[in-house]
């Protein structure tokens, strides 16, 4: 997993304020979406399409997994990851 800067935590927290529509607390890595913060399958897609929007992420369907939306610290992560494979060379 790449390391997950402050740049990206906000990114992905300004998402779930914009998707959930309320101030969230201090989240930690262990800050969970569903239990924690009321995430629920339908905002999942919102915060899919908010975090395509916001910072280009490309979203290979394949590759995501429940386990990307257990906690605040696995979703900054996967996001993480994806720009991470974003910036790789082709070839």
């Amino acid at each position: 997993m790449p390391d997950i800067d402050d740049d990206t935590r906000a990114v992905v927290k300004q998402a779930l304020v914009d998707v959930l529509e309320k101030d969230l607390p201090e989240l930690t890595d262990d800050t969970r979406l569903f239990g924690d913060l009321g995430l629920d399958s339908t905002s999942v897609i919102d915060l899919l399409m908010s975090l395509e929007d916001s910072v280009g992420l490309l979203i290979d369907p394949d590759e995501l997994t429940a386990e990307a939306f257990d906690t605040f610290g696995t979703l900054t992560g996967y996001v993480a990851s994806c720009l991470a494979a974003a910036q790789e060379p082709v070839g």
